[in-house]
Formats: structure tokens, sequence, C-alpha cells
């Protein structure tokens, strides 16, 4: 039995201390589960969030229904498996360099857990579950889907390539604000491809600061990143990706919500907006990007960040349904 002191055998570097996977889960499970990093579970908060800000504005911009919940609860489970199995997917291409990185040798392809044929089949399962998952969804929303994998193969090569990796993560990161659009609407306009490239900002910001944690192994074996890229004037062009994220989001909403829904439905949405940039300020203040606990700890405060305008659209909705 573990110490409340000790680290749980095979526990990765920058787990979640006392996490579940660790504490409660089997042991059989707990490699497979640190592989599909459940047991650092910001990337499954990242990946579902813009899925709820495409359903809340879908919802407020035409009528809210009872399947919308379902949408939700659906790509919060997709979130969970498609998470999980792009993971896997990445520490299988990128193994030999996790395990040149102190960070990341304590992963379970590079640290021995799992073998690479164990990693394919587990990333199988988590795939056909989260097909079996979209099925429930209409075509148009199916199609989404099926496309969402092509970035996600590209992105653990992106960073072997261009100085902006980054990008390639917030395509694929930032999908579910258009298939959960679809998944309301049927079709796809305007607004939710705006508010797509508003997340895509927001992930550019996030992942930049992420990416300080690692620029100096990443420049010792070759590795690009924005972080890298970007250096000594990490802050200023973040504040920009700040300002680009939060005026996408703005128009996102003022085209979704104008033609039909009320006026309070757009304030509510437009306060959303403003609450999800001031989150951002807030961790501009607070940014060392020479400190990675900082950095860390920043990343995964954007959890909160992208909660403020799903919580606001899901009010807008409820607003509208009452009109």
């Amino acid at each position: 039995m573990t110490g409340l002191n000790e680290t749980p055998e095979g526990q990765v570097h920058d787990a979640v201390r006392g996490n579940w996977v660790d504490r409660l889960a089997p042991a059989w499970s707990r490699p497979y589960l640190r592989l599909s990093r459940a047991d650092r579970p910001i990337g499954t908060w990242l990946l579902l969030l813009p899925c709820w800000w495409g359903v809340g504005l879908a919802a407020a911009a035409t009528t809210p229904r009872w399947e919308d919940l379902w949408i939700a609860f659906g790509c919060g489970m997709g979130a969970f498996l498609m998470r999980g199995a792009g993971c896997t997917w990445n520490d299988i291409t990128d193994r030999d360099f996790d395990a040149a990185v102190a960070r990341t040798r304590s992963r379970p392809i590079p640290s021995g857990q799992v073998s690479v044929k164990q990693a394919f089949a587990w990333l199988a399962i988590q795939a056909l579950v989260a097909f079996a998952i979209l099925l429930t969804f209409n075509s148009a929303a199916i199609l989404m889907g099926i496309i969402a994998l092509l970035p996600v193969v590209i992105y653990p090569f992106a960073k072997r390539f261009t100085w902006w990796p980054q990008v390639f993560l917030g395509i694929a990161f930032n999908w579910g604000a258009l298939l959960a659009w679809v998944a309301h609407t049927g079709s796809l306009s305007w607004p939710p491809v705006v508010l797509y490239l508003a997340g895509m900002a927001w992930t550019i910001f996030y992942d930049t600061i992420y990416a300080h944690q690692d620029k100096e192994d990443d420049a010792l074996i070759g590795v690009k990143s924005t972080a890298r890229l970007f250096g000594d004037r990490t802050k200023p062009i973040l504040r920009g990706f700040l300002v680009l994220s939060v005026a996408l989001m703005a128009v996102a909403n003022i085209g979704a919500l104008t033609p039909a829904a009320g006026v309070l439905a757009l304030v509510l949405a437009l306060a959303g907006a403003w609450g999800f940039g001031w989150h951002m300020v807030w961790q501009m203040g607070r940014l060392d990007i020479d400190d990675p606990d900082v950095c860390m700890h920043l990343f995964r405060a954007n959890r909160d960040a992208g909660l403020i305008p799903a919580l606001f659209f899901a009010a807008a909705a409820l607003v509208s349904l009452n009109l």
C-alpha cells in the first residue's frame, strides 16, 4: 500500500497528485489509463469545452431541445475517449522523443509499462467506442467526426516540420465546436466557423504556455514549438492571441444570435466572451515563462477559462427557450 508521501508505482511525472487513476483504478488498468492521460484530465476538458460552446451557442441561436443534453453528454464521453486515443497515438509516435525529455520519460511507453503493440490495441478500443457514440448523432455530425481524424493523425508530427504545431493542435482540439453545432442544427454556417477560429487562437495561447516547460529539452532534441519561436516575446504575442480569441468569439456570438435571439441572450453570450478574456488577462499577469510549475498551473487553469463562455452560452440558450 502506498503511503501518503510516496509516489505510486508507475506514476507519470506531470500527473495530478492523488489522482483517481493512481489511487482507485485496478493495477492492471493503470498503464492504459495513464496512456490515455486519464490521470491528467485537463486535456479532456480542453477538447470538450469547444463542443459545449458549439451546442450552447447553437441552442441559443435556434430552439433548445432535450436532445441537446445528449449532445453535451455524448461529447463529454467522446472527448474522454478521443483525447485518450489521440494521446495514445501521440505517445506511440513520440516514444523516442519522450524518452529523451525529463518530464515525459515516465510515460507508459518509454518507461516500459506498455508495449507499442498493446498501445495500438488500446488506441483501437477507444476509437471504436467513440465511433459508436458518434453514430447516435445526425449524419452531418457523423461526417464531421470522421473528418476530425485527419488533424488528430497529423498533429504528433507537426512539431517536426513547423514552428507552429500549436496551430495543428488547435485544428484538432476545437473541431468539437463545429461538430456540436452541426449535431444540433444539421448544417454548418459561418458563426460556428468563427467560434472555431476563436478556439484555435485560445489553443495557441494556452499551449504556448504549456510548451515553455519543455523548451530547453525541445531545443536539444530539435522539436519545434511556438514557445521556442516566440521566446522572450511570448507575453506580447500571447496578448495578441488573447485579443483575437475574444474578438472572434464576440463576432461569432453576434452573428449567431442577432437574427433571432433576444437582447438578453446576446448580452449573456457576450458576457461569456468578456469573462473568458478577463480570465486570460489574469493568466498573463501571473505568467513566468521560466518557471515550469507556474506554466503548468496556468495551463490547467484554462479549464476554468473555457467553462466561463460555456456556462454563459447555456444561460443564453435557457433565456431563448423562454422567449
